[in-house]
C-alpha cells in the first residue's frame, strides 16, 4: 500500500481562490481540506490534525491572524498566510503569530505548491535534531533537540522558523549568511524569494532576545553572529 499523502488545510472565503489551490495541490500529490470560515478553520484543524494550513487573512468571522494565534497555542503545524496587501507581510510575521512564510495576492499557483513543498521539507528535519545539540553563545542558551532558547535562566518563546534562523547563524558562526542563503537554508527555497521574510524575522528574533540577540547586519550582505557578550553581564 502506498503511504498516505501528507494533507492541506486550505482556509480562504474566495470559493473560486480555494479550488484552483486546492487542484493545484490535488495535482502536487497532496490531500486536501477546505474552510471558508476562521471558525470552521479551528475545527478542522483540531480532528484532522493536517501537515499544514494555508490560510488567507481575511476572513468573514475571525481574521486569519487570530486564527493563526489560535492554532498556535496547541500546535506547530507549518502555516502559509495568504495576504491581499503587501503592507500586511509586517503584520503576519511581525506579530507573534508564528506564521511560517507568506504569498500576496494575486500570486501564482505554482509558487504556492513549491512554497508549500519548502516548508513541508524544513519542518521535518528540524525534529530530528540531535538531543544533545546545545549551542551557547554568552548569556544565550540554544537546545536544539528541546528547541528551547534560555537568556541566562529565562526561557523565551520563539516561533519555528525563528528558531529555525537563530540556529542556522549560530552554526555558522564566523560566516556571513547571505538573505538568499538564509532563505535556501531556513525555509528551503532553491530560487529567489522575498528577503523581507529574513529580515522580518531578525527584527523579532532581535527585540525578543534584547541584549542578548547575537545577530550583526553585514549592510549588503546578510548577517552574522557577533562575538559573544561576556556571560552574566548584560549592562554597558
Amino acid at each position: 500500500m502506498s503511504a498516505q499523502p501528507q494533507t492541506v488545510l486550505v482556509v480562504e472565503d474566495e470559493a473560486s481562490i480555494a479550488s484552483f489551490v486546492a487542484l493545484y495541490l490535488k495535482n502536487a500529490g497532496y490531500g486536501v481540506r477546505t474552510a471558508s470560515t476562521g471558525t470552521e478553520a479551528l475545527s478542522v484543524a483540531a480532528s484532522d490534525s493536517p501537515a499544514l494550513i494555508v490560510l488567507d487573512l481575511m476572513l468573514p468571522d475571525i481574521d486569519g491572524i487570530e486564527v493563526c494565534k489560535r492554532i498556535r497555542q496547541r500546535s506547530d503545524v507549518p502555516i502559509l498566510m495568504l495576504t491581499a496587501r503587501d503592507e500586511d507581510v509586517d503584520k503576519i510575521i511581525g506579530l507573534e503569530v508564528g506564521a511560517d512564510d507568506y504569498l500576496t495576492k494575486p500570486f501564482n499557483p505554482r509558487e504556492l505548491v513549491a512554497r508549500v513543498k519548502s516548508v513541508l521539507r524544513r519542518s521535518a528535519p528540524a525534529r530530528q535534531d540531535p538531543e544533545n545539540a546545545i549551542i551557547k553563545h554568552g548569556d544565550l542558551t540554544v537546545d536544539s533537540g528541546r528547541r528551547e532558547v534560555r537568556v541566562v535562566e529565562e526561557e523565551i518563546q520563539l516561533a519555528p522558523k525563528e528558531f529555525d534562523l537563530l540556529w542556522e547563524l549560530l552554526d555558522h558562526r564566523g560566516l556571513v549568511l547571505t538573505r538568499d542563503q538564509l532563505l535556501e537554508r531556513v525555509w528551503g527555497y532553491t530560487f529567489a524569494g522575498d528577503t523581507r521574510t529574513v529580515d522580518v524575522h531578525v527584527r523579532q528574533l532581535r527585540r525578543k532576545l534584547g541584549d542578548a540577540s547575537p545577530i550583526v547586519t553585514v549592510w549588503g550582505v546578510g548577517y552574522k553572529v557577533g562575538p559573544a557578550r561576556e556571560a552574566g553581564n548584560q549592562q554597558d
